[in-house]
């Protein structure tokens, strides 16, 4: 396989250790984050990644059309399987409906229940404070940093 003319072909920086990483920083950054929402959102009965389904569903499915289950998974950076298996879950906790797509019987649609979508309203609340709560008054800032690191992994 040829290598394009952007790939390093060797050393580029100078090993300083794991604290002048900007990546070791992100990665604690990331789990801190995601300790501190598990934690918040525990009083509604939600891990992070079953809000994180909802609140993809939610969002995406504002345009009208419901989005489809790979839609979502994608959108909440959700394995397909495992994304697969919390939509179930929380199907049957009432919280969301997945229906056949009328033109391939294959695809599953997602809409939010009443009570999904009374629950996402609630989750996105703590969700917003978990992010003052953590990253503080530079959240914003933070945010236009790693949106072009991480643009290509969202859906349009």
């Amino acid at each position: 396989m040829a290598e394009s003319s952007d790939t390093p072909r060797g050393p580029v920086g100078v090993p300083r250790g794991p604290l002048m990483s900007p990546g070791f920083w992100l990665h604690h950054a990331a789990l801190e984050w995601r300790a501190t929402l598990e934690r918040n959102l525990r009083p509604l009965g939600l891990t992070p990644t079953q809000f994180n389904l909802l609140a993809s569903a939610g969002w995406l499915g504002r345009q009208g059309e419901s989005p489809t289950q790979q839609q979502v998974a994608d959108m909440s950076g959700s394995d397909r399987m495992m994304a697969s298996k919390v939509l179930r879950a929380l199907e049957e906790r009432g919280l969301l409906a997945r229906r056949a797509d009328p033109a391939d019987a294959r695809v599953l649609r997602i809409e939010l229940t009443t009570a999904g979508r009374e629950l996402v309203g609630q989750g996105v609340q703590i969700a917003v404070d978990t992010d003052v709560q953590v990253f503080g008054a530079n959240g914003d800032e933070l945010r236009e940093q790693l949106k072009p690191i991480v643009a290509h992994r969202l859906p349009e």
